[in-house]
């Protein structure tokens, strides 16, 4: 792990967060049954465990349950996001941002314009950890291995529209690139908020800014900037590189805005008021 990340993840914040509230990362319990846990006062993997029966959970059920949420909290305290990516429902991959913020990771890409199966190919990825915007760009220093390199030690990947396109379309291109850890999409973040519409409208909604020079531009002048990168332009190549820099840094801001709005809408603010921000 570099050091920039290690001193990330020492300043992490402490304390009971949306995932230790969260029962819904047990077979057999949804979010219904989720809050009518919350509703009986347990709200908690602690006060869950510490309860010798809950009705609506049979015993046998409830030691296999007592188990797991004592393998989680044993995985969490290990800050183990690579556990969490497996048992867990990826559209409650959000749950985790809080206690693994300090350890994110920012993606997007650019592409020529097609798909893989039809020449199309990445140009550019972006990548943001809240400290340094860094890009890994076509002819240069994108490679599968550089890109495992680039993603190595991150606790969760934060993506806009990611797991229906950036993520498929990379392991397309380079097979053997590892995504293993929680995946916040923000694009579906957004829409269970009923928050409709793309990065751009989103950032508009919400008052964040981008720089000048790439206002209102979109994939699809990537795409012909791009075209006169491959014909030598240099100027061609700063300003997509600027373009794919405010895409890919302005997901962490989104990323604050949408977790806390989630984090409300599950209903736990009624039973706790936990510390979290």
């Amino acid at each position: 792990m570099n050091c920039r990340l290690y001193s990330k993840m020492q300043g992490a914040r402490k304390g009971v967060c949306v995932i230790r509230h969260t029962f819904s990362l047990l077979n057999g319990i949804g979010e219904k049954l989720e809050r009518a846990i919350w509703k009986k006062k347990i709200l908690t993997w602690s006060d869950f465990c510490g309860c010798g029966e809950i009705e609506g959970i049979s015993p046998e059920r409830k030691s296999s349950y007592d188990d797991q949420l004592a393998q989680a909290s044993m995985e969490l305290s290990m800050e183990n996001s690579e556990y969490f990516a497996r048992i867990m429902k990826r559209r409650e991959h959000w749950r985790l941002f809080d206690v693994f913020r300090n350890g994110a990771v920012c993606l997007d890409i650019e592409t020529n314009g097609y798909q893989p199966d039809h020449g199309g190919y990445v140009t550019v990825v972006g990548l943001y950890d809240g400290f340094e915007w860094r890009s890994l760009t076509r002819g240069e220093n994108l490679t599968v291995d550089s890109l495992n390199r680039a993603l190595k030690g991150y606790k969760c990947l934060l993506t806009f529209y990611g797991s229906a396109f950036d993520v498929p379309f990379l392991q397309r291109c380079f097979p053997g690139v590892k995504f293993d850890i929680p995946h916040f999409d923000l694009c579906f973040a957004a829409r269970k908020l009923e928050i409709n519409g793309g990065l751009k409208k989103l950032e508009t909604l919400f008052g964040i800014e981008r720089d000048d020079n790439v206002k209102g531009m979109n994939g699809y002048d990537a795409v012909k900037l791009w075209e006169q990168v491959k014909k030598g332009s240099g100027e061609a190549k700063e300003l997509l590189l600027m373009y794919n820099r405010e895409d890919t840094m302005n997901l962490l801001k989104l990323a604050d805005i949408l977790y806390q709005r989630l984090r409300h809408a599950t209903g736990i603010e009624e039973y706790t008021a936990c510390g979290c921000t």
